[in-house]
């Protein structure tokens, strides 16, 4: 499930940037073509530099010069600067991919709003239109309601987000098992108890995350937290020192985590 970004983008370069499904009627699309100038471009062009390179942007407009429909390349130009937080660049770059390929790279963009941007109104304006449109998908190893949820947790807006938080995690667990629920959801639903000072709930949810992966430091610190509010003062101190031994390594192990410090995430280096 933890694959570095660059190589989930690497794979796809010849599987989803071929499978163009939402463009407007009037937009004639020639796949072998589009296939050719990815090879190109890309395969052969963007992924000989680093990506923050100079060169990876020109490749890219080559391509974009001989054909400007190609979503893809529209999306590998705007993901450098995401990662260069020059998001409003970006975004323009993006918005194109969604033009004209909305299924494959809008809940992409609407993932970029939340973890990236933090624009959270408009991530989750875009989420529920990807609801809407597609039913509730996965982006980057999490539903489209789990970012909704988060938003909505970011915009201080607790009780609504916990709401989210539980459906959805009921609804996998129904689908699929326990066993597919993440860490990272249950650590946010723990959160979102944590703020509304549900605190003996709170830890309950922090130690469900915990038993998927014990060494993460960022629900040890509120579940130690919880404890403390709660007059177990002992307890949480405990606690508390073993999150920060495990914290340089035991944090939000997301892949883009690199690149931005995710919600609530504790910067134990500090």
């Amino acid at each position: 499930m933890s694959k570095s970004i660059f190589s989930i983008l690497f794979t796809l370069a010849f599987s989803t940037s071929c499978q163009v499904k939402s463009q407007s009627p009037e937009i004639k699309i020639n796949k072998t073509d589009q296939e050719s100038i990815i090879e190109e471009h890309l395969k052969n062009g963007a992924y000989k530099h680093h990506y923050f390179s100079l060169e990876w942007q020109e490749e890219i407009d080559k391509g974009l010069a001989k054909d400007s429909t190609i979503a893809y390349l529209w999306q590998q130009k705007a993901m450098p600067l995401f990662k260069q937080r020059k998001y409003e660049i970006g975004m323009e770059f993006i918005d194109k991919a969604v033009k004209f390929d909305k299924e494959n790279w809008q809940p992409y963009r609407a993932f970029i709003k939340c973890i990236f941007a933090k624009t959270y109104e408009a991530a989750i304006i875009d989420f529920q239109d990807c609801k809407k449109q597609f039913g509730n998908g996965y982006v980057m190893d999490h539903s489209y309601d789990f970012y909704i949820a988060l938003s909505y947790l970011q915009l201080n807006k607790y009780q609504k987000a916990e709401k989210i938080f539980k459906n959805d995690i009921e609804a996998l667990i129904a689908e699929n098992g326990e066993g597919w629920v993440h860490h990272l959801d249950l650590f946010y639903y723990g959160i979102s108890k944590y703020e509304q000072k549900k605190y003996i709930e709170a830890i309950e949810v922090f130690d469900w995350a915990l038993r998927k992966y014990p060494n993460f430091s960022d629900a040890q610190h509120y579940k130690a937290i919880c404890h403390g509010k709660i007059g177990e003062v002992e307890k949480g101190k405990t606690l508390y020192e073993r999150a920060k031994l495990v914290g340089a390594n035991g944090t939000i192990n997301e892949d883009n985590a690199i690149y931005e410090l995710y919600p609530y995430q504790i910067r134990w280096n500090k």
